[in-house]
């Protein structure tokens, strides 16, 4: 254990600080597809009773108007996240009709490109920027990809925290720059360690035998309807799933905010041949915001993202310079089929030991070499991370993913039980030894169960989906909401609506020269340097 990750374990166990460590942020959101009782994508509207996808915080639609989303607000405790969250569950499911929420992270039965809904999100000029950008994603990388689901999971360390850790290091910078590059030292730690995610957390070996649309591909037969790899942990994160050539090479690594930034300002102004052949309309109708390499920023795929909550019109990168990073956004979790919320507390006070490690272990800069050793040991793990003895690379030499895996619980067992120290249990320590017990035993990961179950039930991919997505519904059934908890919610739906309806009925000026003046503010320097 190096030094300075002992110093700063100290810093923050002492009286005087151990507090800070509960005055960070958690939230959650969760993506999952609107299906049918027979299984298939449904087709119908956005529910008016779950308010409007524009402008209701909690309750919206990511890529397809069948793609809920649910979004927690930013708790002190993820348990009180995840009661959140449990909450709009049980009353989002009480509002559906002859509809499921689907369990898994890999579509249900899908019907045909043209027929699968992009979210609308009404007339006003925000709601069609929102919907136009969908329509760009349709064009450049198909509608089925863009119903895969995740769980995004929002992380901060409070800011009085980060400035205990630079007094101790009597850093000279300012507040904001030493904070945003501890955060961005945190992702480099991630994108090294975060393989150990997908062994641990990774819950879709399997898929759709229709899903891949004749693409050539290199999985095996289960069934006559699913496809799956044998030792696969999240096809999901593969290059089966989220799948982007167009962006290879876009982020070279980064070591700073401004990096980053450049990067991403770079591209959401860099024309790309493929997309100008599409152009930006058809038949009078517009199919792209512009013909750059990205529309916008969010376009960008990334298992981690720095971020910052941004003003009404602002773009997420000009958040970033004006006031650095607020918190990070861990976006490489699969939806987990056996549990109701898609995870549970025991995961979740892993994933907050695991990235309280990241930000105070010591994190090198990372270089071209050590950026495609990430991405290796990251695609390995995702595709065949239950190999018997499988084999990654930690700074050119080889090690398995066992043996590093346990020796990485071994120091994040450290930031465990510093937050059970601040917490008054052993809550985090428990969630260790029970990912340590997944390393010795394979059969205990989620993809190893799900592959359990699809072998015990017919090895039918839809038909698990469709077994677990039943027993969710009668779980959230048996528990309703109370009165006045569904009248909070209801309320919150009637005046997301009733703004929807406000911003359509008071916006002035044409779309055609809202969507020129939005991709002119496009900064074309970001930062000092940038």
């Amino acid at each position: 254990m190096s030094n300075s990750f002992s110093r700063r374990l100290a810093l923050l166990a002492d009286d005087r600080h151990r507090h800070l460590l509960g005055q960070g942020r958690r939230g959650i959101e969760r993506e999952t597809l609107r299906v049918d009782f027979q299984g298939n994508l449904a087709l119908t509207p956005h529910p008016s009773a779950l308010g409007s996808a524009l402008t209701n915080e909690q309750i919206t639609t990511d890529y397809s108007e069948s793609l809920l989303e649910f979004i927690t607000p930013a708790e002190h405790d993820i348990a009180d996240a995840l009661d959140e969250l449990d909450r709009i569950h049980r009353f989002a499911s009480s509002k559906l009709d002859g509809e499921l929420l689907w369990s898994q992270s890999m579509p249900c039965a899908l019907p045909d490109e043209e027929t699968i809904p992009i979210a609308w999100y009404g007339t006003s000029h925000i709601g069609m920027i929102k919907h136009v950008y969908r329509r760009g994603l349709a064009v450049r990388y198909g509608k089925a990809m863009q119903c895969i689901a995740g769980l995004h999971y929002n992380y901060s360390l409070s800011e009085d925290l980060w400035r205990v850790l630079k007094a101790d290091e009597q850093s000279q910078t300012d507040d904001k720059s030493y904070q945003s590059e501890s955060y961005i030292s945190l992702i480099r730690n991630f994108h090294r360690y975060s393989w150990l995610l997908m062994y641990l957390f990774g819950a879709s070996p399997a898929l759709s035998a229709q899903f891949l649309r004749d693409r050539a591909h290199t999985l095996e037969t289960l069934s006559d309807d699913t496809l799956y790899l044998p030792y696969a942990t999240s096809l999901r994160m593969s290059d089966l799933g989220y799948q982007n050539n167009a962006q290879a090479g876009l982020m070279p690594p980064y070591n700073d905010l401004d990096s980053y930034m450049r990067s991403l300002s770079r591209a959401v102004r860099q024309p790309y041949p493929a997309y100008e052949a599409i152009g930006t309309r058809r038949d009078g109708e517009w199919i792209q915001l512009n013909t750059n390499l990205l529309q916008i920023e969010n376009e960008y795929y990334a298992t981690i993202r720095p971020k910052r909550v941004i003003n009404s019109g602002e773009r997420p990168v000009e958040a970033l310079c004006a006031r650095g990073v607020q918190y990070i956004e861990v976006r490489c979790m699969d939806i987990d089929p056996f549990e109701p919320l898609g995870i549970n507390l025991q995961t979740s006070r892993f994933l907050d030991a695991f990235l309280l490690f990241c930000a105070l272990h010591d994190s090198p800069m990372v270089d071209d070499t050590g950026d495609h050793e990430n991405g290796e040991n990251f695609s390995r793990t995702v595709k065949e991370g239950r190999r018997p003895g499988l084999m990654l690379q930690r700074d050119g030499k080889s090690i398995s993913l066992q043996a590093w895996g346990l020796e990485l619980l071994e120091q994040i067992h450290l930031t465990a039980d510093l937050l059970d120290a601040q917490h008054g249990d052993k809550q985090h320590a428990e969630a260790i030894r029970s990912q340590q017990k997944k390393l010795h035993d394979t059969t205990l990961t989620p993809s190893a169960r799900v592959l359990a179950a699809l072998q015990a039930n017919g090895k039918s991919f839809e038909q698990f989906g469709m077994q677990q997505s039943r027993a969710h519904a009668e779980h959230f059934r048996m528990r309703p909401l109370s009165e006045k908890e569904t009248a909070v919610f209801d309320t919150l739906a009637k005046q997301s609506l009733a703004e929807q309806e406000k911003m359509e009925q008071t916006q002035c000026g044409d779309f055609d020269a809202f969507v020129a003046a939005y991709n002119l503010r496009t900064p074309q320097r970001l930062c000092d340097g940038v």
